[in-house]
C-alpha cells in the first residue's frame, strides 16, 4: 500500500502552526505532528502542550470525515471529549481517526494519538461533528 499525500490542512491556520501533515492509504487517514519547540508546554519534563495534542487529535477528525464524507463547508465539532493517557514527548507525534458512524447530519469519530509505539497513546478523542450539506 503507497501512502499518499490527503486532506490539505494547510487551508487551516492552526494546523499550519502546528505543521501538522496528512497521509492516506485508501480510505485510512494518518496525521502528523513533527516536533518542533514551540509545542512545549511544560519545558520541565519536557512535555508538549495538552492544547496541541487535542488540536491535533480534532483535526484528525475533522480529516478523516473530509476525506470519506465531502462536502462543501468541514464537519463542525458538536462536542469533544479528550482523554489524556500519558506525556507527549519531544518527538513526533501521529493520530489516526476511525469515524464509528456516519449519518446524513452527524457523525460519531475517536481518534488516537501516538508516538514511538501505537499501541501505547498518549491521548484519545472522542467526539461528535456536523456535517453540513
Amino acid at each position: 500500500m503507497s501512502e499518499t499525500a490527503a486532506f490539505d490542512l494547510d487551508s487551516i491556520p492552526y494546523a499550519r502552526f502546528l505543521g501538522l501533515k496528512s497521509l492516506a492509504s485508501g480510505d485510512e487517514l494518518t496525521v502528523v505532528m513533527p516536533f518542533s519547540p514551540h509545542l512545549i508546554g511544560n519545558p520541565m519534563l519536557p512535555a508538549l502542550h495538552g492544547g496541541a495534542t487535542a488540536a491535533l487529535l480534532e483535526l484528525t477528525a475533522t480529516a478523516q470525515l473530509a476525506l470519506l464524507h465531502p462536502r462543501p463547508r468541514l464537519p463542525r465539532p458538536i462536542n469533544v471529549t479528550v482523554a489524556y493517557l500519558r506525556s507527549g514527548k519531544p518527538v513526533d507525534t501521529f493520530a489516526r481517526a476511525h469515524v464509528s458512524k456516519a449519518g446524513r447530519r452527524v457523525a460519531s469519530v475517536t481518534v488516537e494519538a501516538w508516538q514511538e509505539e501505537r499501541r501505547q497513546p498518549i491521548a484519545t478523542l472522542t467526539a461528535h461533528f456536523l456535517l453540513d450539506n
